[in-house]
């Protein structure tokens, strides 16, 4: 299939268009690397109407139980969900269960609902590498929401809010060992907090736990786009639905105040050049890599390194010389700014 085709099936709306485009998209083949781009070209003008969310959770949480949930309210609503799934890479093997499809079995059914697992690979932010074209790309097909699921809780996840337009932190129904447990890098970027599994005996465990959290997100330092209200904390169970209007609602009210202030015009304008940053860096180190003189050098440093014979500094500043030459300071000077 060439790209005016699969562009053209992705832009009406085909799911297996889509499939085939994040495909492509997730390719390092060279070839598949140019017809990806000229794709990209093709579907960003149909692409940024959709409301883009983060989710993660602690482990346990019920992520996928929730998204299903979740994700068959809206729709039953009329509503076209993608959900792209990052699941963690084996960094022995290389490999990934990618198993979102058999655990959210009833949404995976729905024809008017999209799930795409992708290995996280060696990116950090538990995200995969291709993660934002995917985004993009489900837009063009016509998505109304995409949900991006993480791999976890921790510092390094806040990396996907830097490609949704709001976050939402997943918990489980526990005592304040809990709350001490859960970094605070990731509460700083929450928008909404959702105790999970607030049902049954653990009903009055949650509400607790929503209360903590609550008293939480009260003594964080406001930000920028934070609607009045906003960050809140709300309780949820994926196993009786109670709950998840309540948290589609506050999706939809932050959502359009960010929209109507204009403050999510800037973010994603932002989001685009720190996607430009990330794409120079990746082709920088591609580049360097495969560079003839960086490649003839490159194990014999490793072994002085490992050996103890060299610094490992020093060693990465001998390889970027031979890829970029040696760095010469202007004027004679060290490099250091004199006083």
């Amino acid at each position: 299939m060439d790209v005016d085709e699969l562009a053209e099936r992705l832009i009406a709306g085909e799911r297996r268009a889509l499939a085939r485009a994040i495909t492509l998209a997730e390719s390092t083949r060279s070839d598949h690397r140019a017809a990806a781009r000229a794709l990209m070209a093709r579907a960003a003008p149909h692409a940024g109407r959709a409301r883009r969310i983060g989710l993660s959770g602690t482990p346990g949480v019920g992520k996928s139980t929730f998204i299903e949930a979740f994700g068959m309210m809206l729709v039953e609503q009329g509503l076209k969900v993608a959900v792209l799934a990052v699941d963690p890479t084996s960094a022995r093997s290389g490999g990934s269960i990618l198993g979102d499809k058999t655990r959210m079995d009833r949404l995976s059914r729905s024809p008017s609902a999209f799930i795409r697992p992708s290995p996280a690979g060696r990116e950090l932010g538990g995200v995969a590498r291709r993660t934002r074209e995917a985004i993009l790309l489900a837009e063009a097909a016509g998505f109304d929401v995409v949900i991006v699921e993480t791999v976890g809780v921790g510092q390094s996840e806040t990396v996907v809010a830097e490609m949704t337009d709001l976050f939402v932190l997943l918990l489980a129904p526990a005592g304040g060992d809990e709350l001490q447990g859960v970094k605070r890098g990731i509460m700083e970027i929450a928008d909404l907090v959702v105790v999970n599994k607030a049902d049954g005996p653990l009903r009055e465990v949650a509400s607790r736990t929503r209360a903590d959290y609550a008293g939480a997100l009260r003594l964080m330092r406001a930000r920028e786009g934070d609607a009045p209200g906003f960050p809140k904390a709300l309780t949820a169970s994926a196993l009786t639905g109670d709950g998840l209007g309540t948290v589609w609602d506050e999706i939809r009210a932050l959502d359009d105040w960010r929209r109507d202030s204009g403050w999510l015009d800037r973010r994603r304008a932002g989001q685009a050049v720190r996607w430009m940053r990330s794409a120079l860096e990746h082709g920088l180190i591609e580049r360097l890599y495969a560079d003839p003189a960086v490649a003839a050098r490159i194990g014999a440093l490793e072994s002085a390194v490992t050996a103890g014979r060299v610094v490992p500094e020093d060693a990465a500043d001998e390889l970027l010389a031979l890829f970029l030459g040696p760095v010469t300071p202007e004027d004679g000077s060290d490099g250091v700014e004199q006083g």
